[in-house]
């Protein structure tokens, strides 16, 4: 079985969930999109996940910011606003009918191509939308048992040529990370810097705590992830001190705890890291402080929502 931070509870509902392309709405089995896509040729396109959670988009604004801000990086011009992709997302969920522990995927690519060429110019279409809603709960067990993690040789790349923080379909050195990672016998990579520290994970963000205080990347090589701002927000607001700073493996191996953050899995432990243990449980009191406290912020959040 596989064993890592997207491991989520089986529904069977998933079977008959219907998938927007494009303005229409399609069976799993039968959700297709041309071979001439830009995404599919050459890696040509950016994403977003996020959470429904008892009817409310959870930090939708956020992920709509970070989405625009990847596509004006890629210059890639929507034909659409945020509040119209909001008003397409809800299309989506009300056509599932879905309302809780959802899990929805929006991916954008630059259009269909004359032919096979890097070249946004042969673009021949505007962009093609592709939303996924999954009912996807993520496994209790699995976060209570924790991950490993293998420090991959693949490095976070720097800004000047493929910023970490940009959500684009160019994924293939992050799958190379976690092949390693899998190859080693772990369940997901941690992957270091163009300077040797510690970034972050191949999907994941990653974080430690040393002597009560949660440590985690600068930033400048790691994902711009939502999870892990929050976190980082929640700290501030009950004064945890969180440190974004540079740190190496030898920070990473005499940590008290470790754990990563992500939409899905919100904070998961880390147990192992390159064989060592970290701490003397699975599961710390500070990651799960921080899990209880980031589950209240979203609380919170869908409070404020329906008010």
């Amino acid at each position: 079985m596989v064993h890592g931070t997207h491991n989520a509870v089986h529904d069977d509902r998933n079977k008959d969930i219907k998938i927007y392309v494009n303005g229409s709405f399609h069976k799993r089995d039968e959700a297709k999109i041309s071979v001439f896509d830009s995404g599919y040729l050459v890696g040509d396109g950016i994403w977003e996940a996020m959470r429904l959670h008892q009817g409310v988009l959870v930090f939708l604004d956020d992920h709509l910011d970070r989405l625009w801000t990847s596509a004006a990086a890629v210059g890639m011009i929507f034909p659409f606003s945020k509040t119209e992709l909001t008003e397409i997302i809800w299309k989506v969920l009300n056509e599932n009918q879905m309302e809780d522990h959802v899990h929805v995927r929006i991916m954008v690519t630059r259009g269909i191509k004359k032919t096979p060429s890097q070249d946004p110019r042969l673009t021949i279409s505007g962009p093609n939308v592709v939303i996924i809603p999954e009912y996807k709960k993520a496994s209790e067990d699995s976060k209570e048992k924790g991950i490993t993690l293998f420090t991959s040789t693949i490095r976070r790349g720097a800004p000047d040529y493929l910023d970490p923080r940009l959500n684009c379909h160019s994924k293939l050195h992050e799958v190379q990370a976690l092949i390693q990672a899998i190859e080693a016998g772990a369940d997901e990579a941690l992957m270091l810097d163009a300077n040797g520290f510690v970034s972050t994970c191949n999907a994941t963000n990653f974080f430690i705590v040393k002597e009560g205080e949660v440590w985690t990347s600068t930033g400048q090589y790691c994902m711009n992830g939502i999870t892990r701002a929050k976190v980082i927000e929640v700290c501030e607001r009950h004064g945890i001190v969180c440190h974004q700073k540079n740190f190496s493996l030898f920070d990473v191996y005499g940590a008290e705890e470790a754990f990563v953050t992500g939409t899905f899995g919100g904070l998961t432990p880390v147990r192992k890291i390159d064989g060592r243990s970290i701490g003397n449980k699975p599961y710390g009191d500070m990651t799960r402080h921080l899990s209880d406290l980031y589950h209240q912020l979203i609380i919170e959040t869908v409070a404020n929502a329906k008010q």
